[in-house]
């Protein structure tokens, strides 16, 4: 099953949705249009109950440049505050959605991650990076806030505060071994096994507990605003419905029969 949309193609198979951004031409630079279907992209794949993972990538020599430089920068330049701040919204409901996205999604990285890139990037789950990887906060470099798209609150709590002040305020690009040494990515692989590693880790989600993973990606972006006790009771919430859900019962009858327990097919 597949789709497109305007500059990027979306196809689910097997449990796994892609989403490939698709302007090569244009190193697969962002439009309003791109933006405005992301968004309503990520708001309603997880009601799918065909996907389980996500994986977003890019077509060609990148993952993605940012935003086009004449269709949105030169765009807004003249425009009124009205219209900047309904763009910039636009573009901070994109990095929402991923976050709130029930299902992982997962970015495979190569070539230049630039400016929006970076940030999209950044509000994935897991980063799987080929060696040819550049990440590039660059927004101060062209005059703008490195504080963009939930940069500010995402980067710190994964690279720590020093690193993102750093790679923020400087504009500098990380290379793919920095980025693997910082934390920023996950894993690191040849440009040749983008591909195969991305499949590879995407498969174990997928094939994985559907509602524990669900549940972990959920609580991991909610307990980052509320207190340890609220945390605490959130995580015996939740943990007490799994207790008697499929996912665990399917466990409890692949430990007792002696096999690998199949969480596509578990039932209550």
């Amino acid at each position: 099953m597949g789709a497109s949309y305007a500059g990027f193609r979306w196809e689910v198979a097997d449990g796994v949705g892609t989403a490939t951004l698709s302007r090569p031409e244009k190193l697969n630079a962002l439009t309003f249009g791109i933006y405005d279907e992301l968004v309503r992209l990520f708001a309603e794949v997880g009601d799918d109950p065909a996907v389980r993972a996500v994986v977003l990538r890019g077509e060609g020599r990148a993952f993605c440049s940012g935003g086009d430089v004449n269709e949105i920068i030169g765009n807004l330049l003249d425009r009124p505050l009205a219209d900047r701040l309904a763009f910039t919204r636009m573009t901070c409901a994109l990095v929402r959605n991923i976050r709130l996205c029930p299902v992982p999604v997962v970015a495979s990285l190569h070539g230049a991650v630039a400016g929006a890139g970076a940030v999209i990037a950044l509000a994935c789950d897991l980063r799987v990076a080929a060696a040819s990887t550049r990440i590039s906060f660059l927004f101060t470099n062209v005059g703008l806030t490195g504080a963009d798209m939930g940069a500010a609150w995402l980067l710190p709590r994964i690279v720590g505060l020093g690193r993102a002040s750093e790679i923020l305020l400087l504009g500098d690009a990380v290379e793919a071994e920095e980025a693997g040494r910082i934390g920023l990515v996950n894993r690191v692989v040849p440009d040749e096994r983008l591909a195969e590693e991305t499949a590879a880790l995407v498969r174990r989600l997928a094939d994985g507990a559907a509602a524990g993973i669900r549940e972990t990606k959920i609580l991991l972006q909610a307990e980052q605003e509320v207190g340890f006790m609220a945390a605490l009771e959130a995580e015996a919430a939740g943990q007490a419905l799994l207790l008697g859900g499929p996912d665990h019962r399917e466990y409890h009858r692949a430990f007792n029969e002696k096999r690998k327990p199949d969480f596509r097919k578990g039932k209550a």
